[in-house]
Parts: C-alpha cells; structure tokens; sequence
C-alpha cells in the first residue's frame, strides 16, 4: 500500500528553525523549504495575517513569520495539550484554521498486517501531545476546539524548544526511528561523524545494537536511532 501524504505537523513551517547565526555554526541543513529568507513567503505556509479573528498570540511578526534575531519558537509561552484519543491530526488542521504556531511531530511506522503484508502508516511520534505557542487567550481557542482532553502549561520553554529542535531536525533525516516510551539511564554523547553529526544525546543498548536517544525532557519521551561506536565521543 503506498504511503499516504503525510499531513502538516508544525506551523507555521519556519517555526523551529533557529537564529540565523546558530544555523551557521551548525552548518547543518534542515531539509529544503524549511527556511524563509527575509521578504519571502514560503509557498507551502499558511500566511499570518491580521485579519478579523486573528489573536495577538497568532500573529507573531509583522509580515510573514520570519526569523530575526531570534527564532520564532523563542517569543512565546509554550502549552503541551493532550488530545482525545486518536485526535492530534484533527487538533493540527484546527490549529492551522485558527492559526495557533503548534508542533506535534509524526513519523513513518512499518508494520506487517495479519495477511502477512508489509504496511506503513503516519503516526504521532507522541501519542496524544502536540504543542502550542501561544498566549492565554491561543490556549483558550485550542481547548475550545473540543479535540482536547486538558492542557499544561511548559514551565522551561527553552528546554522543551531545545529538545523539539533535534527531534524535528531528526525526523527530516528520514532515518528509520523508534519511539522510546521511557528513558534510560547512560552516557551522554555527541555525534562526530556522519549525517547526525553535532546531534547530542543519551546512549541506550538494545539487543546489541547502539542507540543514540533524541529526547524530550518535559515529556521524559524520545525517539532513537541506531548509530556504531565510532561515531560517538562522550561529553
């Protein structure tokens, strides 16, 4: 069965992305489209406007979300809403009609069906979260869309940033990942050679293979991906 289009699970697109002089001294690549240059509209990004309806939490830069000094995902409050089961994608399409900046990372999950034939689906990466940014009055219009169990706000927003950054940069690689319900106790390493390099995170065993674990502190919640020794030095 061919996989279907995945759905849009952050916006607006640009809203991870980080400062401009950091992204220079990572020199790492985000994926195409995933950066807006000043005076430019991301052709695939809802536009934030100012129109009737829109709330101050929502509009968040003049012209059309883009990234100064610093990045959009470090000027607002951050909310963790849990949704109804089976709702984060309906919650996301709710969050782009009313324009609430959100992230609510989904990833590709292969699994066999009981004929025997190989499957792959879209899923959330955290089953039941997707996160807002947003003032009082945006967390009252996400709860208010009736696709949300109860909400938290995020008490350090630069972790929970921090962390999102990497899992997002670690889903665009497309590298086949795992989630991890629990974290684990291990070394704490950075990646040196190949495509994750500059990635930092813990190090987990699992039937002798390593896996380098991208977590989300808040959420005590993570995704892994197998990774050889020698790409690895402790910190």
């Amino acid at each position: 069965m061919p996989l279907l289009k995945p759905e849009q699970d952050i916006w607006p697109l640009n809203l991870l992305d980080e400062p401009e002089s950091e992204q220079l001294e990572s020199g790492l690549d985000c994926g195409a489209g995933e950066s807006v240059t000043a005076g430019e509209q991301n052709p695939l990004e809802p536009k934030l406007s100012s129109g009737k309806g829109a709330t101050e939490s929502s509009v968040l830069t003049p012209q059309s979300g883009l990234v100064g000094a610093s990045s959009l995902s470090e000027m607002g409050t951050w909310w963790a809403l849990y949704t109804l089961a089976r709702f984060e994608k309906k919650l996301m399409r709710q969050l782009i009609e009313i324009e609430i900046p959100f992230y609510g990372p989904t990833i590709a999950r292969r699994y066999r069906s009981p004929q025997g034939r190989m499957r792959t689906s879209v899923e959330p990466l955290f089953p039941n979260y997707v996160f807002i940014m947003g003032d009082e009055m945006a967390r009252f219009k996400a709860v208010s869309t009736g696709s949300v169990s109860r909400w938290m706000p995020v008490a350090d927003s630069l972790e929970l940033v921090t962390d999102l950054r990497q899992i997002r940069r670690l889903i665009l690689t497309d590298s086949p990942l795992a989630p991890e319900l629990r974290l684990q106790p291990g070394q704490k390493v950075r990646v040196k050679t190949g495509v994750f390099k500059g990635f930092e995170g813990t190090i987990i065993r699992r039937e002798n293979e390593v896996r380098l674990l991208i977590s989300v502190r808040y959420m005590g919640r993570g995704a892994s991906v197998a990774l050889d020794d020698c790409q690895l030095e402790p910190i």
